[in-house]
């Protein structure tokens, strides 16, 4: 039997795409208590977020002494617990790797999990005090292996030459629609957190892109709140700001997601289901064409 492609017809008008970023590679629990950094606690907060009203989950996993790792068991492991405790939130696995501190190879390597969405960091930059590398010949393996693997890849753009650089593998077909383009604004090295660099991203976008924004630190919400105006999406989380306003830590990032949705409601944004961002993007769908782990040690 023909699998039936999605229907996008399905995403209502006006609905908000949340999306949680969980983890990241850098925050830290001496940082706040709270950043989930074990599969069992990426796993929980990923629920707990889909409960409180995001789509789709952006998941890092960290070893066990919370470093960054690509581990593809972890990854499994997260997904295995999320599924298995009922819910269908999209999962969005990274392939940042840290940026600048693994290989290609590494980064690469959730893919052959299938997800149903992975980053994809759309050019090289300054990252704080590192340099995040990601060549020509990388995003083209990238890409390449995303198609094979049926993976929806997010086009993480942190300044405006990284839309020049997805405008030219969508021109190649490495990149295909329906395009998923995630803005990330004020990372020392890449567009300060300002709403006329998220115009200036935005107008950049080929026709029928779909785009989220998302707001590094004390910028998170107020950019998340001109998405929202200006017709976008949203992302939120402890990867990306650990703090629930300024001298208060966030208690989860459940509370960041409810904090976006209540929002949201506030401007006639429905929140958009894991099943209406599935059609809306043409994803395969939670389980569909999956691959196993590549490891199988126990994490």
């Amino acid at each position: 039997m023909t699998e039936q492609a999605p229907d996008a017809s399905l995403f209502p008008r006006d609905a908000l795409i949340i999306s949680a970023a969980t983890t990241g590679s850098w925050p830290t629990k001496a940082q706040n208590p709270n950043v989930p950094t074990t599969p069992e606690e990426i796993a929980q907060a990923a629920v707990a977020c889909g409960e409180a009203g995001a789509a789709i989950v952006h998941i890092h996993v960290r070893d066990d002494v919370e470093k960054v790792t690509c581990d593809p068991a972890r990854y499994a492991r997260v997904r295995e617990l999320v599924e298995a405790a009922g819910s269908d939130v999209v999962i969005n696995m990274s392939t940042g790797g840290g940026a600048g501190t693994s290989g290609d190879e590494e980064r690469m390597a959730p893919v052959a999990l299938s997800p149903e969405i992975a980053s994809f960091d759309c050019g090289s930059l300054n990252f704080g005090e590192r340099v995040f590398v990601n060549s020509p010949s990388f995003l083209r393996e990238l890409a390449v292996r995303m198609k094979q693997h049926g993976v929806k890849p997010e086009i993480e753009c942190f300044e405006p030459g990284h839309v020049w650089n997805a405008l030219r593998l969508i021109d190649e077909g490495l990149l295909e629609p329906p395009f998923w383009f995630q803005f990330v604004l004020g990372v020392r090295g890449g567009s300060p957190p300002e709403v006329k660099q998220l115009l200036h991203l935005v107008e950049m976008l080929p026709a029928g892109a779909h785009w989220s924004v998302c707001g590094i630190g004390r910028a998170q919400l107020p950019l998340g709140m001109a998405a929202m105006a200006m017709g976008g999406h949203v992302r939120t989380g402890l990867e990306d700001n650990i703090w629930y306003r300024k001298g208060e830590l966030a208690q989860s990032n459940a509370q960041l997601v409810a904090r976006v949705a209540r929002i949201a409601a506030e401007l006639g944004r429905p929140l958009a289901t894991p099943e209406q961002v599935r059609a809306l993007l043409g994803l395969r769908g939670a389980g569909a064409g999956r691959s196993a782990p590549a490891a199988t040690a126990p994490v």
